[in-house]
């Protein structure tokens, strides 16, 4: 495939799509265990492994499907089909999802909202993993790349941000009868039925502009019958690229490390800080202002840096922005202000500005990253491999991601944190355990990513080399072919 310059609309085509995942995921990291933990009123610890179910039940089909997608051969390519297919039934599971009956058991409770979990990730498996590699295929230069997912990772984080102030001052707004307004269970029916169609419009938006593509799209290769054996040969095949697995563990390390953050995150804001979900909302303004400097900063990065870097130094920012406040809290320095000073809420807010600045370079940089590794996987084997990738990029995710909400309910259970409690009712021992799991007890799992991170090893120069091989052996190929056809005629 040769490498093109795409239209500014199908860029953006391609990031818009990138909103189903940014307003399933928000709705998922900031109020599903909090709703099922508080307001449906299941035990901590069944709510942590039910959701924790789901994910590793996503993480294994993460590789089947994207093996799949990689195979599969129709007039409209290998991943418009899939895109399309994903949009009903991921929203008529998320739906349900947070709909639930009234007065649930513990079982019962563990039971719906296992089920239902399952079906969200599953169905949003077969939407973000062929979308990924329709960004890896549609283009191959190194910088374009770049850009490309530069669009994904801004959209999806102005999506984020939409969708969180939406949920902390629309639907969730404090009021006397329920501190924090989480607590409130009617928002939650409306939540439901406004976030799908959210996420049919950005799947329909996304392959209606991206559908000019198809033509230019790699055809399906040629390739052994597909069986389960050959799942765990094609993740044999790219686990062998060391920069692949250099990736692929520091998102292993990253993903715990989120899972346990992503439960805690509600609860860190309310009791620890203090805050109510209109203090939460600034974030909003956070993410509107930092977003578009992010966009126009990653493909700048990656050409100053290259693209490791441009992961590897947002990452340690992000690190130190998270953990510096809350142990300075957990230390009780007497120069620090306490949770009625407003700086408390400026120091939060210019914190999680460094975090909202740092996480789409990162995400951009590691998902052009793995577009990278494709090209010299298909330099090595001769075959090429996105849909297999990503679904290692998502497994990583998923199934540590899930040990962490687990390990984020089972915490959350030891320390007996109750239910439907408000706003300042926690004794002051349970805070600071909520502050330390959530900052330094957890820091060491994104040290050792950031270790991994350094062992990835393609640079702007190799990539180039890289390309060149590609296109001369692909050149080779098509002579070869031609040879062979003519013999036929003359014989």
């Amino acid at each position: 495939m040769t490498s093109r310059k795409l239209s500014i609309g199908t860029q953006f085509s391609f990031g818009i799509g990138e909103s189903a995942g940014a307003f399933l995921n928000m709705a998922w990291g900031v109020t599903l265990l909090f709703f099922y933990q508080q307001v449906v009123g299941v035990e901590a610890s069944w709510v942590g492994l039910a959701i924790a179910i789901s994910m590793m039940v996503d993480a294994i089909t993460d590789p089947l499907i994207g093996t799949w997608s990689d195979r599969i051969r129709t007039r409209w390519g290998r991943r418009h089909p899939m895109l399309l297919f994903s949009a009903i039934p991921l929203s008529l599971s998320f739906y349900l999802l947070f709909s639930p009956p009234d007065d649930l058991t513990n079982l019962q409770g563990f039971i719906w909202l296992t089920v239902f979990a399952v079906l969200v990730r599953v169905s949003y498996t077969f939407y973000n993993i062929p979308h990924l590699s329709l960004g890896a295929e549609m283009v191959s230069d190194y910088e374009d790349r770049s850009k490309l997912f530069a669009y994904q990772a801004f959209i999806s984080a102005m999506s984020v941000a939409v969708s969180y102030g939406l949920i902390t001052a629309y639907y969730f707004p404090t009021t006397e009868e329920f501190d924090p307004g989480f607590l409130n269970p009617e928002p939650y029916n409306a939540m439901a039925f406004a976030y799908p169609c959210v996420m049919i419009a950005a799947i329909l938006l996304c392959v209606m502009g991206t559908k000019n593509q198809i033509p230019h799209l790699r055809n399906t290769q040629v390739r052994e019958r597909f069986t389960v054996t050959t799942i765990f040969r094609e993740m044999a095949a790219v686990l062998k690229n060391r920069s692949f697995l250099a990736v692929f563990l520091g998102l292993l390390f990253s993903a715990v490390i989120s899972g346990i953050e992503g439960a805690f995150t509600p609860f860190l804001g309310i009791h620890f800080w203090g805050f109510t979900t209109e203090d939460l909302y600034y974030l909003t303004y956070v993410g509107l202002f930092v977003f578009p400097i992010a966009f126009y900063l990653t493909p700048a990065l990656t050409r100053l840096l290259d693209k490791r870097m441009a992961v590897i130094i947002p990452l340690a920012c992000w690190i130190l922005a998270v953990n510096i406040p809350i142990t300075l809290r957990l230390l009780d320095v007497s120069w620090y202000p306490s949770n009625e000073s407003d700086w408390v809420l400026i120091i939060f807010i210019s914190a999680s500005c460094i975090g909202a600045l740092a996480a789409p370079i990162i995400g951009a940089s590691i998902n052009s990253m793995l577009a990278d590794i494709a090209d010299e996987i298909e330099l090595d084997t001769g075959l090429r491999r996105e849909g297999v990738i990503y679904a290692f990029r998502a497994f990583s995710g998923k199934a540590t991601g899930a040990i962490g909400i687990t390990l984020g309910g089972f915490l959350l259970s030891a320390i007996e944190f109750p239910t439907n409690a408000s706003r300042g009712s926690i004794p002051e021992d349970m805070v600071w355990n909520l502050g330390f799991i959530a900052g330094p007890g957890t820091s060491i799992f994104s040290l050792i990513a950031l270790g991994f991170y350094l062992m990835y090893r393609i640079d702007h120069s190799r990539h180039a080399e890289i390309l060149k091989a590609l296109e001369t052996k692909r050149q080779k190929e098509t002579i070869d072919s031609q040879d062979t056809a003519s013999g036929t005629l003359d014989r």
